[in-house]
């Protein structure tokens, strides 16, 4: 999982899998190569027509790309960028909010910002920022190829709007203000921005970009392109607002739920200038705490499944992209981030065959396959490969050479990040060096292998792969066995093994649910954990579900990141599992809790938070829940599953 929270940016390189001395130094010199050339742009195996003109079309027009501002309005391709900041005249070194992001109680920041409406191109947006103790609302909309922006302070203003010019990404062209106007000149294009009010001179403000200064008063308009009134432009944002409102309520009784997670999702896909892609990683805050963007494993693939309820292009972008992050030992990455860093000596929990699997289910387009079948052939080959201790499955982390200055290496903190990075479950477990593993026979990790080998035939089948299908399920039948013997009948659950001395542990976090999502439990099994364990007080059950940990384990009341707090996956993972078999009550607990817990801190203050308090269902009480960060909609989209949102998408026409 992720290993230091937003803000707190540490520098993670590479590592290697352990290979033949050969193929290792080969591996190291290509990793210092691309280390020590600090290279921005990423390598991807792209091999569809299809996938390379469905970035291109993403990456076209106005839209909020630039990570570091909700109010950074960016033109692709030429990269101009109209930024809409504030300022309090006389207080310059407290008083300019040029960069903005969504904080909290426990991540303070000097702006308050409630993202709000929008679509998902950015032909519509809005939001409300307090600053200083003002409020203002942003509005924008896209008429043609011109871009539209309305202000709306609540009450007469000090603070001064500040609209500033820029280039982002290194792009070239030029950028300037004349009579009144911001300019960007590019080849064969020249774009202006106005405004409806007269700007005025302020020698003092600290913005050195070309900048319009307009006190905020009253409503202003912003527009590129020909002159508009103030009416125009309002008339123009409301029709644009009520096509993204009509959206939002089609959704029913779900329509509150819809728009956040359709908010946050859109709100956080951002545009990777190196590499020409839009993206949606977790949040903005963690993008800027690791120096430009970060993706991780199944948190994007999680993304890429919410997205397919409502965009298809935005579910295959970000499903391809972390797939395409894939080694040169075969295996999809912990994280990738910007200037080449990749956790070079693990994984995380292989649910891209099934989350791939399911987008395909929605749309049927055979060519998403095609585009990532490899690199998931790859990766079901690699756990198998290195992970395996004795026919059983567990966590590790690969030997890294010491040249490559990793931060975490070999050790077991490393392998709890290829699970989850402070669980109580792994508390006296030991790493063994020799195995490069943790000596812990996971059952969340068999449980996600086998449904990956699921899945993974599945696919294989529809690309016609017969050989491979042999293959796969010859690794299946391999592990069904194994995680089926790890039953405990006293604890009516599975439980894990220690291999260092064969016993077994008692520790329980949700991950021991999972052999339903393998469908390696029986109908009588299923039916004991739901009694025995989820509906206990004294385990799982409680008026927010499912902590991370059992109730009644001692670090249960740390309440902090995986010890104790809920988090969206293993609701999102659970009630996957409990799909696959007759369980209506459980089932239907779980789906009406998660979206309790979601709406709760959603009403308050728009916040999606990363994880959330098993007791009083708050987000907001540590600093280690980031307050936008996209996977906590899991929860709420349980219920689109629950209620055929998630149907096959039915063709019209020829």
């Amino acid at each position: 999982m992720k290993q230091n929270p937003p803000l707190q940016f540490v520098s993670h390189l590479k590592s290697c899998h352990r290979k033949s001395v050969k193929s290792l130094i080969i591996s190291v010199l290509f990793l210092l190569s691309v280390n020590l050339s600090f290279s921005q742009a990423i390598n991807r195996n792209i091999k569809t027509a299809e996938y390379r003109e469905l970035q291109n079309k993403l990456c076209t027009g106005w839209n909020t790309w630039y990570n570091h501002s909700f109010m950074s309005h960016v033109l692709l391709p030429e990269g101009f960028s109209v930024n809409i900041c504030v300022a309090r005249p006389g207080l310059w070194e407290t008083g300019y909010l040029r960069e903005n992001y969504k904080g909290s109680r426990s991540l303070p920041r000097p702006e308050d910002v409630k993202l709000g409406l929008r679509s998902d191109d950015g032909s519509y947006t809005s939001l409300k920022v307090k600053f200083k103790d003002e409020v203002f609302e942003v509005q924008s909309s896209v008429d043609g190829g011109d871009q539209l922006i309305l202000i709306t302070p609540e009450a007469p203003c000090r603070n001064q709007l500040i609209i500033e010019a820029g280039l982002p990404w290194d792009r070239e062209g030029l950028i300037g203000v004349e009579e009144n106007k911001l300019i960007g000149k590019f080849p064969g294009r020249t774009i202006t921005v106005s405004t409806t009010e007269q700007p005025v001179k302020d020698g003092y403000v600290v913005s050195y970009n070309p900048h319009l200064t307009i006190p905020l008063k009253k409503e202003v308009g912003i527009y590129t392109g020909k002159t508009r009134t103030l009416a125009e432009i309002k008339s123009i944002i409301e029709k644009k607002r009520a096509v993204e409102q009509k959206r939002i309520d089609s959704y029913g009784k779900l329509s509150e739920a819809f728009k956040a997670m359709q908010t946050i999702l859109a709100w956080n896909t951002i545009y990777d200038a190196p590499n020409n892609r839009a993206i949606t990683p977790v949040s903005r805050f963690w993008n800027f705490s690791w120096g430009g963007f970060v993706l991780f494993d199944w948190d994007t693939y999680f993304a890429s499944y919410m997205c397919s309820l409502f965009n298809k292009e935005l579910a295959y972008a970000n499903a391809i992209e972390i797939t395409k992050a894939i080694t040169p030992d075969g295996f999809i990455p912990n994280y990738q981030a910007s200037f080449g860093v990749i956790s070079w000596d693990r994984s995380q929990a292989p649910v891209g065959s099934l989350i791939i699997l399911e987008i395909y289910k929605r749309y049927k387009e055979k060519w998403f396959l095609e585009e990532v079948y490899d690199e998931l052939l790859s990766w079901n080959r690699w756990w198998a490969k290195t992970r395996d201790v004795g026919g059983y499955l567990a966590y590790g982390s690969n030997n890294v050479p010491d040249s490559l200055h990793t931060i975490q290496k070999h050790n077991m903190q490393a392998a709890k990040y290829e699970s989850l990075d402070n669980s109580p479950m792994y508390d006296d477990i030991q790493f063994n060096t020799k195995t490069h593993t943790m000596d812990l026979a996971d059952v969340s990790l068999m449980s996600y292998y086998i449904m990956d080998c699921n899945a993974l035939s599945e696919i294989a089948e529809i690309l016609g792969k017969k050989n491979d299908i042999t293959e796969i399920t010859k690794r299946s039948a391999k592990y069904r066995p194994v995680l089926a013997s790890m039953w405990d009948e006293d604890e009516g659950i599975y439980l894990n093994k220690r291999l260092d001395t064969g016993e077994k542990s008692h520790r329980i976090s949700p991950n021991n649910f999972y052999p339903m999502l393998a469908k390696v439990s029986t109908q009588k099994q299923a039916e004991t954990m739901m009694k025995k364990q989820y509906f206990n007080p004294d385990k799982f059950y409680g008026e927010y579900v499912v902590p991370s940990i059992s109730r009644d384990d001692a670090a249960f009341k740390d309440n902090e990141y995986w010890r104790g707090r809920i988090w969206a996956p293993m609701n999102f993972l659970l009630y996957l599992g409990m799909r696959n078999y007759n369980l209506p009550e459980a089932r239907k607990d779980l789906v009406e809790k998660s979206m309790k817990l979601f709406m709760k801190s959603w009403n308050e203050n728009g916040a999606v938070y990363e994880n959330y308090n098993s007791v009083t269902g708050q987000g907001d009480d540590k600093s280690t829940a980031d307050p936008f960060y996209h996977w906590g909609a899991l929860l709420p989209f349980i219920s689109f599953i629950e209620n055929g949102y998630m149907d096959p998408v039915k063709k019209t026409g020829n």
